[in-house]
């Protein structure tokens, strides 16, 4: 329905702007009894007041329509009546023009406002790739140090590596000396029992095992020295690799740290709690087996690139789908600027077609008036010459009854 519609009226209002308007005087009466003259006389001289029929003369017609009709002042209210419907036929047909223009305008507005919604969200995209841009470098550059940390702590740790395993063959050496000195101790207390059963056969054999079993004592204490020496380098050996356990323990704890606060950088929390439980898992298996210490590193390391790998991955497709967006937003966008670019040049061709139809109604109203001034003319010449007509019968009956004799006189006769 058209925005155009004028609200209803009362009986009083209408009589009221009729009469302001000097449209037409009517009364309540009128409205309350109608009848079917009031209704087209009203409708004329609104349609009169609004110049739709541009003010013409509701009783002259055209002679040659007139020479039609035997007479033609009986066909005076039909032709009125003809004249007003053929008026309310055009404007009817102009309606849905008008109409149609309201339906485009809507739609105008709505498509206005469906491009400053989109352009809101573009601009809402843009901050937020703006606000985040900060962040994402951010998190770069402390991926990249962790990466450099990292990369010492495991040239530290594979340093201690080899330190401990010298220190493992060293505690090897020793332990093979210790058990050689044991034995010796026991070959000793051996032959300390011997010399006691050979100590009542012979004097000099006694004194030759006894300086014998001087040497074998001598000997027996400096293998004891060697052995206390070898277990004081065992145990400064054992304090280094609890030094160096000490150290690769705080090493490994900042290690935790520090995944811990890039894991609440990228909000992966789930993934780093599990790499942070097998590098645990790798710092206990690193104190009872070196093999599996190896083994759950190397795990821990590639958990570690696999997981920096999905969170770079992960940032790159929602990149992507960021510049996705903004391209099936500026897409959308460029439709719907060509759509409302073609909506446009319809409304413009069907409003230089309505111009048209106004072109060509005021062109037929042109021609109308020509006709009725030339009517008006040829009536003027007419009456004239009836005028004439009668002025000369006029004349042509006065001199008649100049010459008629008046009744009541007598001819006289010579």
């Amino acid at each position: 329905m058209s925005k155009f519609e004028y609200p209803v009226l009362s009986r009083t209002d209408i009589i009221s702007i009729l009469a302001e308007s000097q449209i037409a005087v009517v009364t309540d009466n009128d409205f309350k009894n109608v009848k079917p003259d009031f209704i087209r006389d009203l409708y004329t001289r609104l349609l009169m007041y609004l110049d739709a029929l541009h003010e013409e003369d509701q009783g002259h017609v055209e002679f040659s329509a007139l020479e039609q009709f035997e007479n033609p002042d009986l066909f005076i209210g039909p032709i009125q009546v003809m004249n007003l419907y053929s008026r309310d036929t055009k404007m009817n047909l102009l309606r849905p023009i008008a109409e149609e223009l309201t339906l485009l305008d809507e739609q105008r507005k709505e498509w206005e406002a469906k491009i400053s919604q989109l352009n809101a969200e573009i601009a809402g995209y843009n901050e937020a790739r703006e606000r985040e841009l900060p962040l994402v470098q951010e998190v770069d550059s402390r991926v990249k140090e962790l990466r450099k940390m990292i990369a010492g702590l495991n040239n530290n740790q594979m340093s201690l590596k080899t330190s401990f395993r010298n220190l493992k063959d060293k505690t090897g050496q020793m332990d093979e000396k210790i058990s050689k000195a044991e034995f010796d101790l026991v070959q000793s207390v051996q032959e300390n029992a011997n010399l006691h059963s050979k100590i009542v056969q012979s004097p000099d054999k006694l004194q030759r095992a006894l300086e014998e079993k001087k040497f074998a004592q001598d000997e027996a204490k400096n293998a004891e020295k060697l052995a206390m020496k070898s277990f004081q380098e065992k145990t400064a050996t054992l304090e280094v690799y609890s030094k160096a356990l000490k150290k690769m323990s705080k090493h490994l704890a900042l290690m935790q740290a520090i995944l811990e606060q890039m894991n609440s950088a990228k909000s992966v929390e789930k993934e780093c709690k599990g790499l942070k439980a097998k590098l645990n898992d790798d710092a206990v298996a690193d104190k009872s087996l070196e093999a599996k210490l190896i083994e759950r590193q190397g795990k821990g390391m590639f958990l570690f690139e696999l997981c920096f790998e999905q969170m770079s991955e992960l940032q790159r497709q929602l990149q992507k789908e960021r510049n996705l967006k903004f391209e099936e937003s500026s897409k959308y966008l460029s439709d719907l600027k060509l759509e409302v670019e073609s909506k446009r040049r319809d409304l413009e061709a069907r409003q230089k077609k309505v111009e048209d139809v106004v072109a060509e109604v005021d062109s037929i109203t042109s021609k109308t008036r020509m006709v009725k001034e030339s009517g008006d003319g040829k009536v003027q010449e007419l009456i004239s010459k009836c005028e004439e007509v009668v002025k000369q019968f006029q004349q042509y009956s006065s001199s008649i009854g100049a010459l008629l004799p008046v009744p009541g006189t007598k001819t006289i006769s010579k």
